[in-house]
């Protein structure tokens, strides 16, 4: 198993922007900010952003 399959192994499909923090071990305004600069790619739900895992996924191989 990859070591981002580790990260994401056993997280809900899909995530909140307050779940990217712990899990990136950063604040609200970066997590925010990945998402909205299109960094990590997300659905816009009413006011709030929904992040599908494999989004977080391919960031996560991205970046490493």
């Amino acid at each position: 198993m990859s070591e981002t399959n580790k990260k994401t192994k056993g997280l809900p499909l899909v995530l909140k922007v307050e779940d990217l923090m712990p899990i990136l071990a950063i604040g609200r305004n970066m997590a925010y900010e990945l998402v909205r600069s299109g960094q990590i790619c997300s659905i816009r739900v009413g006011r709030s952003y929904r992040i599908p895992v494999n989004a977080l996924e391919e960031y996560l191989r991205k970046t490493s």
